[in-house]
């Protein structure tokens, strides 16, 4: 991975006001697209991706991968996922991949008043791991590092089978004054890229920057 990197962006739309949400991604990031007008259009962008990420593969692997990103679109719209991104890289000689999710969700009224603690609490009382409040230039937020287990699906294995995949995620909460909730989400299953993604995750966060709609740089309130 190379310091290169490009800026993405999304606008939040709460009750209040839109609030136009930045930060920079590091190069060797792949974007999964998560609209399109067509199925047709969405299988060809997959499939495509599928190519770019793995030149040297068979296209069966490329199509592979293409269907593992498709089986997950459900999953981020109902998660409120705004950008997906993917990465492939060689850690000491392992291939290690790593996802960075960024998603908006509204925030409960009954937690308006101190959402970075609220949050905070209810991450400990679901023992998600472990649960830090942290001060970000864009305003306070709440960080969490775990592990999770989920399944592949058995098309995707080599067995056929489905099979259990142990994840390792960093998960950053930032409530935002117009009611909703700013979600960055390392994830990966290769514990060999640990190390090197959540150097580059630390630096995604601490990238995140937030503007009214007269592009005026803001910082939430505690």
């Amino acid at each position: 991975m190379t310091a290169s990197t490009s800026e993405s962006q999304f606008h939040s739309s709460g009750i209040d006001s839109a609030i136009d949400v930045r930060w920079v991604m590091p190069e060797g990031f792949f974007e999964i697209p998560l609209d399109a007008d067509s199925i047709d259009e969405l299988a060809d962008r997959m499939v495509t991706l599928g190519r770019e990420i793995l030149p040297g593969a068979d296209s069966e692997i490329q199509v592979q991968l293409a269907l593992m990103f498709a089986a997950n679109l459900d999953t981020f719209a109902e998660a409120g996922v705004q950008y997906a991104g993917f990465v492939v890289t060689e850690v000491d000689g392992v291939r290690c991949t790593a996802t960075v999710n960024v998603s908006l969700m509204d925030l409960d009224d009954s937690i308006a008043g101190k959402p970075v603690h609220a949050i905070a609490a209810a991450m400990r009382g679901l023992e998600m791991g472990e649960v830090a409040e942290i001060k970000l230039p864009c305003g306070p937020a709440v960080s969490c590092v775990g592990t999770r287990q989920t399944t592949v699906d058995g098309s995707l294995t080599p067995s056929g089978a489905a099979e259990p995949v142990w994840t390792s995620f960093i998960q950053v909460q930032v409530p935002l004054t117009n009611a909703t909730v700013l979600v960055l989400e390392l994830g990966t299953p290769t514990p060999e890229g640990w190390d090197v993604f959540s150097s580059m995750f630390a630096g995604v966060v601490k990238s995140l920057r937030l503007f009214d709609s007269d592009g005026t740089l803001l910082v939430m309130p505690r």
